[in-house]
């Protein structure tokens, strides 16, 4: 009598952690895997990542991205603002020249990198269309993942008691 041994069950998939997450979004890479883009335009995000399968058409990044974006431009031309015009005579048509032009630049340069990391942020926690994760590359599970917060699908069940009133 011969026995078979089965093929041990696929380990199921992690999620990529926090930081490590957004700086691949941050470059443009798939949060999951990290080779494949997140975006096929400008601020067009891919359906699917093409090197690991992670579905990124349900993101929800909305208006963080530009927040984030007129922060940090904002205090950086502001510093610059502030430190040349008090240290040097500047004529005035070259900071009505270069001072907009080096805002619209920076933000034009940091939207993309940061709507990436919005979207890395928003993979590592389960939120807004990541509540599942591609299947594992070469095995046969599932890859469904396990949520790990964002507001969709919790249930008032799960929720801690406080105390009876």
């Amino acid at each position: 009598m011969e026995t078979y041994a089965s093929p041990p069950a696929p380990a199921p998939q992690e999620r990529t952690r926090l930081l490590p997450a957004m700086a691949n979004g941050f470059l443009n890479r798939c949060p999951h895997c990290g080779e494949g883009h997140v975006f096929g335009r400008f601020l067009k995000v891919r359906p699917a990542c093409e090197a690991c399968g992670l579905e990124m058409e349900g993101h929800r990044a909305d208006d963080l991205p530009p927040y984030i974006v007129i922060f940090l431009v904002g205090h950086i031309i502001g510093y610059l603002v502030l430190e040349i015009e008090m240290g040097y005579d500047v004529p005035l048509w070259i900071s009505m020249t270069v001072w907009p032009l080096l805002t619209l630049v920076l933000a034009l340069v940091l939207l993309q990198p940061v709507k990436g990391a919005v979207i890395g942020l928003q993979y590592t926690f389960g939120m807004h269309g990541f509540g599942k994760l591609p299947p594992a590359r070469g095995g046969t599970g599932t890859g469904t993942g396990e949520r790990r917060g964002g507001e969709a699908g919790s249930r008032a069940g799960d929720a801690p008691k406080l105390g009876s009133a």
